[in-house]
């Protein structure tokens, strides 16, 4: 293991920059890289259907004729777009009817104002007169909204699945005119035994592969049922992180993966091997911590080898919250002040050094 760690400590010296005797009131330029969280897990398949986010009945919130349908099964629709209309000819008449009342009342509650202004009329004609209007105020805005329900405009973006009836058919308020598919996100549903659902404390991530695009999906939890089928399976949905794939089709058949924590949990950090150095005893690896100051302090740390990537493995000393000089490690002096780098460099390709 001593070997291990002296290899480790000898690769971060070669890949860094200069010597340690440079005065501390240089400004040098240093790149920053943060560590890496280590786990043990494993993952667990699944096969799954996606499906659309939900699927929504829409009728119109009155009762009347059908006049226009703009839309056919089929359609892709966006929020807001209009579908539907009704024949609006007897709602426009009762709206025109009450405005005319409204008008006329509005301006005999205005001269009763100004004869109870000058006291001729007593207060409770004024008050009764002020009500009636206030009254025959909202049965005016109750058929404007009336008026407005004529017309049905989608709820969400998403698909017309179907369209129940024609123009000319009568419906009644609530009747389901269309049937939607809603598609603002995607989701991907399958179902888990009972001893996976027992580790769904340790579920960490979530992926999705579905049939026919090659690339896998990043997913998000959505929900997990907390009670069992009659087959002794807990549903599971997952929603796609970002915005929906639109090679996404809702039925499609599709693979999960659960990427679950072992036991064992956190084995460490990952940190690039130059960013590791050996301190002036000879024996004690170290990194350099950017603080908030825009200095640099020493941090000793523990090294448990390499993983698989060659990065070093630090068991001790880091928290993971840190950022670390990963070039230039031993040119740097304790509480020296440094400027962070803006971007890779052109000739360090892959960011190697």
């Amino acid at each position: 293991m001593n070997r291990l760690i002296t290899m480790v400590i000898a690769a971060g010296t070669l890949c860094a920059c200069g010597g340690a005797s440079h005065e501390n009131s240089i400004l040098r330029s240093v790149a920053l890289t943060e560590p890496v969280l280590l786990e043990n897990t494993h993952a667990i398949n699944h096969s799954g259907i996606v499906r659309e986010a939900h699927t929504i009945s829409l009728g119109f919130k009155t009762a009347g004729q059908i006049e226009r349908i703009h839309v056919r099964e089929g359609d892709y629709v966006r929020q807001g777009q209009l579908l539907a209309e009704l024949d609006d000819a007897d709602y426009r008449l009762g709206v025109e009817a009450l405005q005319i009342q409204y008008e006329q009342l509005k301006d005999e509650v205005e001269r009763t104002k100004q004869l109870f202004d000058q006291k001729s009329v007593s207060a409770n004609d004024y008050e009764k007169a002020a009500a009636g209007l206030k009254q025959l105020g909202v049965q005016l805005q109750v058929n404007k909204n009336k008026l407005d329900y004529t017309k049905l405009y989608a709820p969400t973006d998403g698909y017309v699945q179907a369209v129940n009836f024609s123009p000319a058919e009568m419906v009644d308020a609530g009747t389901a005119l269309f049937t939607l598919l809603d598609v603002s996100h995607m989701e991907i549903v399958a179902d888990i035994p009972v001893g996976e659902y027992r580790q769904r404390d340790h579920f960490v991530r979530f992926y999705g592969k579905v049939a026919g695009i090659e690339e896998e999906f990043p997913m998000q939890l959505l929900s997990l049922t907390p009670k069992a089928d009659g087959n002794q399976l807990y549903q599971l949905r997952l929603t796609f992180a970002g915005q929906p794939d639109k090679r996404l089709t809702a039925g499609m058949n599709a693979e999960i993966s659960i990427v679950v924590a072992d036991k064992g949990g956190i084995t460490g950090f990952a940190v690039p091997l130059c960013a590791v150095f050996q301190d002036t005893d000879g024996n004690t690896p170290c990194v350099w911590v950017f603080e908030r100051d825009s200095t640099v302090s020493k941090r000793p740390v523990v090294l448990n080898g390499t993983d698989a990537e060659g990065r070093a493995v630090i068991t001790e000393g880091l928290t993971g919250e840190e950022r670390i000089v990963r070039a230039g490690v031993n040119v740097l002096q304790q509480g020296q002040r440094v400027r962070v780098a803006e971007g890779p460099s052109k000739t360090n390709i892959g960011e190697l050094l």
